[in-house]
């Protein structure tokens, strides 16, 4: 178990539990990447498939036009192009997702740089998606994404502040 670097003599604010919250999310989100890249490598696209036909069948005879049920059904339907490129992106990006967090919950110093780098990343990719495909989703991910940068650099002003103090 990651053990939260809580300030020694601080009971910490509210913005500090927030940080820690924040980053237990991004921080499961990372294990789900994994798990979905492991499982990707795992069942072959037709398998997948077959099983999301399985799965949205009922969902399909109450509303034939249901948009999420069709863009699922769309995504397995080409997974046979994409698994490899998914399962690799979804496993390294789960995977430095996950260090990135457990560094920044240990309040290790080398993870506030790296994390302003990677989420950056994230951010300024995220904004480029949403100039050519907007959705709702995407714009809250950002939000959060650029909530939680906030909160790092917070941290990180913090720490390296009282680091210099002693």
């Amino acid at each position: 178990m990651v053990k939260l670097g809580r300030r020694r003599g601080t009971r910490g604010d509210a913005l500090d539990t927030t940080f820690d919250i924040a980053l237990i999310l991004k921080g499961l989100d990372g294990l789900l990447e994994l798990v979905g890249g492991v499982l990707l490598l795992s069942f072959s696209p037709a398998s997948i498939d077959n099983l999301a036909r399985r799965l949205t069948t009922h969902e399909l005879s109450q509303d034939p036009h249901d948009f999420w049920v069709h863009h699922l059904l769309h995504l397995t339907g080409n997974l046979h192009k994409t698994q490899v490129f998914g399962a690799v992106y979804l496993l390294t990006h789960g995977a430095v997702k996950l260090a990135i967090v457990v560094g920044l919950l240990r309040r290790e110093r080398w993870a506030y740089p790296v994390a302003f780098v990677f989420l950056g990343g994230f951010v300024v990719y995220q904004i480029y998606r949403l100039t050519y495909a907007p959705s709702v989703g995407l714009a809250l991910l950002t939000a959060f994404d650029l909530f939680i940068i906030w909160l790092t650099w917070r941290e990180y002003r913090r720490t390296r502040e009282k680091a210099l103090t002693h």
